[in-house]
């Protein structure tokens, strides 16, 4: 028997715990090389929020022989999944994306994840790659947020702002948007938010365990260092594939060092408009120098005011219990 498509479930996933002073967060290199002096002042950060970081064995780690990868895929494996097991560990925040979750994921027991619950799961990039395999195989709700090595994170008050109240006052971040929000397609839509970065689920479609539906799903997208034709490509491939199919609106994020984006724009307007569903652009979210956390695969409503107000998306249930 052919198994059933995978899809987002209609329902919301598993929340994790929201943090307290004191709490223990794992920081994890799933994917590129950390820079020794951006975890240094990532760490800081973390310390001023009265949070007690611990740093993987591994997340300083340089591959023997690719330079693009932060260790051995089995040694940046073990590392989260050791973080995940541990019971003294409440979050996990990924220090930078870059490559390599797709050369880890299907090394992680899952089954062993699932079963120890679900945790406070930080990062964006190349963790989109996890972001959903935590959905799809362990049913844990996720948050795609900034990674503590990142300039973002560093630099920007905002973005610290909204990870930090997102982590330990969930209620009082629901509501997502910067002013630079509005319609791309107006228009107003419920779902379970999914997603990330475009191109990695595009790269994850046909992989073990991807999804192949979007019935139900409110998907948020953004990324870097693509052309709009490339843009383009990556689109039309999730709408050939009928990874596409049902989902409920759209919300973009930021398409950083993607060329002008107007040719950007004018993509997005030609690839999503069909699909009839709201869509929100420039929500704030991604690779951009402003990162607000989005928390996937929790029930929102995607507001795309046709008067051209500001576009929001509006999470009916905070992020953490």
């Amino acid at each position: 028997m052919s198994p059933a498509p995978a899809g987002p479930d209609p329902r919301p996933l598993a929340r994790a715990a929201r943090l307290r002073p004191g709490a223990r967060v794992a920081v994890v290199a799933p994917s590129g090389p950390v820079p020794a002096e951006r975890l240094d002042a990532g760490l800081d950060l973390l310390r001023g929020w009265d949070l007690d970081p611990v740093v993987a064995p591994h997340v300083l780690d340089a591959h023997p022989r690719l330079g693009h990868l932060a260790g051995t895929d089995a040694d940046r494996a073990r590392d989260l999944q050791d973080a995940w097991l541990d019971p003294s560990v409440d979050a996990v925040l990924c220090a930078r994306g870059g490559y390599g979750a797709h050369r880890m994921v299907d090394l992680l027991d899952w089954a062993a994840i699932r079963a120890a619950g679900p945790k406070a799961f930080v990062g964006y990039s190349d963790i989109t790659v996890l972001h959903e395999a935590f959905a799809l195989r362990a049913g844990f709700s996720t948050l795609h947020g900034p990674m503590i090595a990142t300039e973002a994170f560093l630099k920007d008050a905002v973005t610290q702002d909204s990870l930090r109240t997102t982590l330990f006052d969930p209620g009082s971040a629901t509501t997502i948007g910067l002013d630079t929000a509005t319609a791309l397609v107006p228009g107003r839509a419920r779902g379970i938010t999914y997603g990330g970065c475009v191109s990695l689920l595009a790269a994850d479609l046909g992989t073990p365990g991807a999804r192949t539906s979007a019935r139900g799903g409110l998907l948020v997208v953004e990324d870097v260092g693509e052309e709009p034709y490339r843009i383009d490509g990556i689109l039309t491939r999730l709408l050939r594939s009928g990874a596409l199919d049902g989902v409920a609106g759209v919300a973009c994020g930021s398409w950083e060092k993607c060329g002008p984006y107007d040719g950007v724009r004018a993509v997005l307007a030609d690839r999503l408009a069909p699909l009839g569903v709201p869509v929100v652009e420039e929500l704030g979210f991604g690779h951009g120098p402003t990162s607000l956390t989005v928390p996937l695969g929790l029930p929102a409503v995607l507001d795309a005011p046709a008067d051209g107000g500001r576009g929001t998306l509006q999470y009916e249930v905070p992020a953490l219990v």
